[in-house]
């Protein structure tokens, strides 16, 4: 068998597998989490979002819930300024530029049933 044979068999393969999983994936919620960043931010989304003492700092900053369902959609993790043990309750740093506003520093709190926004704090670019 020649090349150009083998090559039409290996397209066509390759063609139909990718057919069934557009077919077998599509209006499933599958996701390519491997990142850690993109494994914490999931991670805190996935519980309710509390916003008790951090009401005042929203409106200082004019900031609204969807600004934080941004940061937890496209923010960068510092691990560095996050306090994580092997136990709940942990503190995530997530920094994120929201447009028109500023750059963002939001520290949430997670415990073992909610997310919980507990500081809002302006940072320098």
């Amino acid at each position: 068998m020649n090349f150009v044979k083998r090559l039409i068999y290996y397209l066509s393969g390759v063609g139909i597998g990718i057919v069934l999983l557009v077919f077998f994936l599509s209006g499933k919620k599958t996701s390519c989490d491997y990142g850690p960043n993109a494994r914490t931010l999931k991670f805190l989304k996935n519980k309710p979002i509390q916003q008790n003492n951090s009401i005042k700092d929203l409106a200082f900053y004019q900031l609204d819930s969807i600004d934080i369902v941004q940061v937890l959609d496209d923010g960068e993790v510092n691990f560095r300024n996050s306090e994580i043990s092997k136990e709940l309750p942990n503190i995530y740093s997530v920094e994120h530029m929201i447009e028109k506003k500023g750059y963002f520093e939001f520290r949430f709190r997670v415990d073992q049933n909610s997310t919980r926004l507990i500081s809002i704090k302006p940072m320098s670019p």
